[in-house]
């Protein structure tokens, strides 16, 4: 059966170039970093060259990132490494659940928290934002591109306002990098968190941006890894392939690669909206990262929609991999104002660099057909 996968916004396959670069660590150049003989120095410059393709991917010095275990622990970092006890945090209300459940716990110990609503497209409002800011909020975290929508939130002016309010301002990349260029700078942000298997690195590597001068506070506790900023020994291959595909992602803004997505995105979207009736795209009318599109096709579950998909060859998504199999609809699209019915009959389409024509044309060949079948044991679907 041919299969194609078109969930990248849950996991990207590893590119062979990535995979070639890390093979030497399993092996030959196996060494710790923290040693100081041979083996150890050779692993301790791969790291540092790594660090530094992760910099010039998010603008900043190699010295301000921090190599985590993933876009999750990178989130928690760069928020229990700076609220305490009587601070105050703003985030907004469709988080990933890395920044949510975080923010719950925070709220366990009791800190509190301001959830800021949206608008129609999932975007914050920054006069909402400047009107909760206290005297005591410390941080900031709105994250920078929705992983079920891919809408992009004003990142530059919510970075503006909490330079002037004085507050820290963390925001969640993950969906981000490889899709439009950061600029950490340019963006005003003192935390950033990045994954690797998001943008074609292995999984189980990540990476937080933290602005130089920024006290953070360590969630482990060991050696002086990471400049004391993240205990334990590094991830060696890891870190060699999310640097490759740092540096691949950065071409890919030069190489056309990255307009080629577009392109495939836009067309699968386009000529799903043209040949299934009662469809729309969630967040369509807010910026968006060229690589995702969230579609609803009313009168159908979701979660039918998948498994009848996967069962032709076609690998989608309802939302979040982290939520597959929840009860409950999208809180990203209930918190947009989707009826509830409606939630639950979006689908998420995301497109990597290893998809092609043929894997778009692939997927145009089997959901509207797919569509329709569900479409017929539907109760309350009418074709007239």
């Amino acid at each position: 059966m041919q299969r194609v996968f078109l969930d990248c916004n849950a996991t990207t396959p590893l590119l062979p170039e990535v995979f070639e670069a890390m093979r030497p660590y399993y092996f030959e150049e196996f060494g710790n970093a923290s040693s100081i003989h041979h083996h150890g120095q050779h692993a301790r410059a791969a790291v540092e060259r790594a660090r530094e393709s992760v910099a010039r991917l998010l603008g900043c010095r190699a010295a301000e990132v921090v190599f985590t275990c993933g876009g999750t622990e990178a989130d928690n970092l760069g928020i229990f490494g700076i609220v305490q006890s009587g601070d105050h945090v703003i985030t907004s209300q469709v988080e990933h659940h890395a920044v949510l459940n975080a923010c719950k716990r925070l709220e366990q110990r009791g800190i509190e928290v301001t959830y800021l609503r949206v608008d129609g497209d999932g975007l914050v409002d920054p006069d909402d934002l400047r009107s909760v800011i206290r005297p005591n909020t410390k941080l900031i975290s709105i994250m920078m591109a929705n992983n079920e929508t891919g809408v992009l939130q004003p990142v530059e002016e919510i970075g503006s306002i909490a330079a002037e309010a004085d507050v820290y301002f963390h925001t969640d990349a993950v969906q981000t990098a490889g899709k439009v260029p950061i600029d950490v700078k340019q963006i005003g942000c003192d935390l950033l968190s990045i994954s690797g298997h998001k943008f074609h690195g292995p999984q189980g590597t990540g990476a937080l941006y933290v602005r130089r001068g920024t006290l953070l506070e360590p969630l482990f506790f060991g050696g002086n890894h990471e400049r004391q900023r993240r205990a334990g020994t590094e991830n060696l291959p890891g870190i060699i392939g999310i640097g490759r595909a740092a540096e691949i992602a950065l071409h890919g803004f030069e190489d056309g690669s990255v307009e080629r997505i577009r392109s495939l995105r836009d067309r699968l979207e386009s000529t799903l909206l043209e040949e299934i009736d009662a469809a729309g795209v969630n967040g369509g009318g807010a910026p968006r990262v060229p690589n995702t599109s969230n579609i609803y096709f009313d009168h159908i579950e979701g979660e039918a929609m998948v498994i009848a998909l996967d069962l032709k060859g076609l690998a989608v998504s309802t939302g979040a991999a982290c939520s597959s199999g929840a009860i409950e609809p999208s809180h990203v699209l209930t918190a947009m104002g989707l009826p509830p019915e409606r939630a639950r009959a979006s689908i998420r389409f995301s497109i990597g660099k290893h998809n092609t024509e043929e894997d778009v044309e692939f997927a145009l060949s089997v959901v509207p057909a797919t569509i329709a079948r569900l479409r017929e044991l539907s109760p309350t679907y009418s074709a007239g």
